[in-house]
């Protein structure tokens, strides 16, 4: 039998939080496969996560808690394996704690009991998903000798079941957000290549407007790093990082990216861009292969996608932007020729207790028109702070989307770059991105 699933049978297990993303679905799959006594819990109920449990119906070492957490389930087991986002200061996870239970997350678990993978981590409050999915590419259409495999904050993929196929020397490219980064916390490990991309006011809400509770996740991507590791940076990260980190920093610097031909727009994903080539060289990847396959590269879904273009209007979905630092970067990216008033921006959505000074500043100078979606953050943003241009909140999202639509002509651009959380409205940001795509696809 394979030593991971020695590991987990029979373990009594408590899963915090299945969710409907299908990370957790994936995980706990993995884990009743595995033979491990489950206890799944979530403060979602029965009927809301239908779809993630129709999936496990067929496990019989499952017992489900839901609508609820217990203080019970946190109690004589063998390990806590949580979902991102439980809440900072939760009485559950501090019970598992006082009774000494490991308390653990999907890609950290899997580093863990894989020590032989090369592990390649990538945060940043913006541009960790665009840098991973160029290092993924570049890694696993070049490396011949090993395979390699994406995890972390990947929209529907669990980490913990490539276990069954990750083999030694082998590597995993993930996005790790400040959560997941938490189990790394946990566990006294981080990646043996890590990548921070930028640090910015996000995540308020969670973290109770605590930058350094923040930042004391986000470090937790080199923290833990030896002498032989590394850790690339973004040029402006560099002042954020220690003197005493132990691995080697390397600087991504994008003048090496002379001659790359680079589709996604922006000087900021020309940084991620360098951050993937110094990657890349780490492994010994020709320069000729990294440019051949970054000219294939199309980009990926959510960040400043062209979806495309209907009676001369450019259409860009920028879903991902859930941050106003996020939303301003993929304004000045599709700012041209310094002509104001080409921009019609679908914006807004539910409170981060983020600052919008800037955000507001940079939408009344390069936006033509502004259509908002309704929500807690944008009820914030009308109270608090003056538009200057053409707005008008729509009454859902679809009808924020066809307003938006009303105000462009040919010539212009319209960037749903939402700067707000997706909640209130949708179960999560996925959902907003699948309803803009399937609205956008079906114009003529």
């Amino acid at each position: 039998m394979d030593s991971y699933k020695q590991f987990f049978k029979d373990k009594k297990i408590t899963v915090m939080g299945l969710g409907l993303l299908g990370r957790g679905l994936g995980y706990t799959k993995f884990l009743a496969e595995c033979g491990a006594d489950l206890i799944v819990t979530d403060l979602k109920t029965k009927k809301q996560l239908a779809t993630s449990l129709k999936q496990l119906g067929k496990y019989k070492n499952i017992k489900y808690v839901l609508g609820e957490h217990r203080l019970e389930d946190f109690k004589n087991r063998e390990m806590i394996v949580k979902a991102a986002g439980v809440p900072f200061d939760s009485i559950y996870i501090k019970e598992a704690k006082k009774n000494n239970i490991p308390i653990e997350m999907d890609v950290s678990l899997f580093a863990k009991l894989a020590p032989q993978v090369i592990i390649v981590g990538v945060t940043g409050t913006r541009g960790k998903s665009m840098t991973a999915m160029l290092i993924y590419e570049i890694l696993s259409k070049n490396l011949k000798d090993k395979k390699v495999y994406l995890g972390g904050n990947i929209r529907g993929v669990a980490t913990l079941p490539l276990l069954e196929k990750a083999k030694p020397g082998d590597v995993l490219v993930c996005e790790l957000d400040s959560w997941q980064l938490q189990g790394f916390g946990d566990a006294k490990m981080s990646p043996h290549i890590s990548i921070f991309t930028s640090f910015m006011p996000d995540h308020m809400n969670y973290y109770k407007n605590s930058m350094k509770d923040y930042f004391a996740d986000k470090m937790n991507i080199f923290k833990y790093q030896k002498k032989n590791d590394f850790l690339i940076i973004r040029p402006h990260v560099e002042k954020l990082i220690s003197k005493k980190v132990k691995s080697k920093i390397i600087v991504a610097d994008v003048k090496k990216l002379v001659g790359f031909k680079f589709v996604v727009p922006g000087e900021h994903q020309r940084e991620n861009l360098a951050c993937a080539f110094e990657v890349a060289r780490l492994f010994k990847i020709p320069i000729v292969k990294i440019k051949n396959t970054v000219k294939n590269f199309k980009g990926i879904e959510g960040r400043l996608q062209h979806l495309k273009t209907v009676r001369g209007i450019k259409i860009y979905n920028d879903n991902n932007a859930t941050t106003p630092e996020a939303t301003i970067a993929g304004i000045k990216a599709l700012y041209q020729d310094g002509k104001e008033g080409k921009i019609v921006l679908i914006s807004g959505g539910a409170d981060k207790k983020l600052d919008l000074k800037l955000y507001v500043n940079v939408v009344n100078t390069f936006c033509k028109a502004i259509v908002l979606i309704p929500g807690s953050g944008t009820n914030v943003l009308l109270k608090d702070y003056k538009l200057k241009i053409p707005y008008v909140v729509g009454k859902d999202f679809k009808d924020a989307v066809l307003k938006g639509l009303d105000f462009t002509k040919k010539g212009d651009v319209l960037l749903f770059s939402p700067a707000f959380a997706s909640f209130g409205i949708f179960n999560n940001e996925y959902e907003r991105n699948d309803l803009f795509v399937k609205l956008i696809n079906k114009l003529k």
